[in-house]
């Protein structure tokens, strides 16, 4: 024990003699480099740190700016984002989601293979996936909708026109029987203007093109809209009501556009020539939805073609059928990045309240920029020349 003490002694206390020797070494080799050498160490230290903290970034507030996250995490984010949609539609609204695809694929699926215009299309063709989903989210998507329905109901101040026929007295004087007529013709011509607003102006085309990106037309393109292109009817909802129509007609002719759009979407080969110029027929909306330039801005009635005819607006050509649909713009392929991808430039959503809460004057200010700027568009294009038109944002 006393010779394991007496071995081990010399070696603590030679740790320590060798560690001071080398600092020793080490200082005294520092002491005989000259000044330059250390002003050049003391360079180069200062411009790694240039190059470690640059000045772009560095934020407004003064804390550095940290990397996005990579393109698989908002992926995946986005997934679940859908998911919990998807979940909550189907759980909250009991499966009338669900229910409502499997009667629309019962109803068309089979016409489109008996009478296909498209022969090689499939049923699981491109992007089905996305298009269902939409389908099973719609639940969730129309509170939105019919909160954004509310908002471009009375900013399009169809509401102050209705109360002006109101005022006169002109629904009172209408027979009760033919009512529903009236009502059906009004709420189709306030639509026609409604619908070419939203692709000949280009803030309100954003949201609409969401359900013109579609590549094929089948029983379930139909489904792929933007919760605020579900305001496209609100206007002529709007003018009804406060004109002093009966609220249940103007639901039921709400509801019957929404429902026989999605058979006007379907892949089916009728064409209905003698019935082109009197009611919409698929082969009128195919045309709508085909991305050729003669056809862009056109047939835009919900019901009656007539309001086309009237405006320069129709457009069915007898020596050929559309072939080619979707935009050419670059819209994603994701539902929860297309729901982005019209109001992409005005920040993240989430911080709006904080942003108006912080500046509410340069907010307000924005939006009723952004509201003029609409309102010009809606100028344009209501007073433009009668014929084919073709916006410049869509080349």
């Amino acid at each position: 024990m006393i010779m394991t003490l007496r071995t081990s002694s010399p070696i603590i206390h030679r740790r320590p003699r060798q560690l001071f020797n080398i600092d020793c070494e080490a200082s005294s080799v520092l002491e005989q480099k000259p000044p330059s050498f250390i002003c050049c160490m003391m360079k180069s230290a200062s411009s790694s740190m240039d190059t470690l903290v640059k000045p772009d970034s560095i934020g407004s507030d003064g804390l550095p700016i940290m990397p996005a996250p990579p393109a698989w995490y908002w992926m995946l984010l986005g997934r679940i984002a859908v998911l919990a949609i998807v979940g909550y539609s189907l759980w909250y609204y009991q499966f009338e989601s669900l229910v409502t695809v499997i009667v629309v694929f019962i109803l068309v699926v089979p016409m489109e293979k008996i009478f296909p215009r498209h022969r090689e299309q499939k049923v699981r063709r491109p992007k089905w996936k996305l298009d269902v989903t939409y389908a099973l989210s719609a639940p969730f998507l129309n509170i939105f909708g019919v909160i954004f329905a509310v908002i471009v109901g009375f900013f399009s101040f169809t509401w102050a026109l209705g109360l002006i026929v109101r005022y006169f007295g002109l629904v009172a004087m209408i027979p009760v029987s033919i009512q529903p007529l009236i009502a059906f013709v009004l709420f189709d011509f306030v639509g026609y203007w409604a619908h070419r607003w939203y692709h000949e102006v280009p803030e309100l085309w954003k949201f609409h093109s969401i359900h013109h990106s579609p590549e094929h037309m089948d029983w379930i393109s139909g489904f792929r809209v933007h919760p605020l292109d579900f305001a496209l009817i609100a206007p002529g909802f709007f003018f009804l009501i406060f004109a002093g129509f009966n609220p249940e007609t103007s639901g039921l002719l709400a509801i019957l556009q929404i429902i026989t759009g999605l058979f006007l979407h379907a892949n089916v080969s009728w064409r209905f020539r003698p019935l082109h110029r009197l009611i919409q027929t698929p082969e009128f909306h195919h045309w709508h939805h085909a991305n050729e330039k003669e056809a862009h801005c056109s047939n835009y009635s919900g019901f009656l073609p007539l309001w086309d005819i009237i405006f320069g607006t129709y457009y069915m050509p007898h020596d050929k059928r559309p072939e080619v649909y979707g935009v050419d713009e670059e819209v994603p392929n994701e539902m929860m990045a297309q729901l982005r991808y019209p109001i992409r430039d005005w920040g993240n959503p989430l911080t709006w309240p904080l942003k108006f809460l912080r500046h509410p004057f340069r907010t307000i200010g924005a939006c009723w920029r952004f509201y003029m700027q609409v309102l010009r568009g809606v100028r344009h294009s209501t007073f433009r020349r009668r014929g084919p038109f073709y916006p410049p944002f869509r080349d």
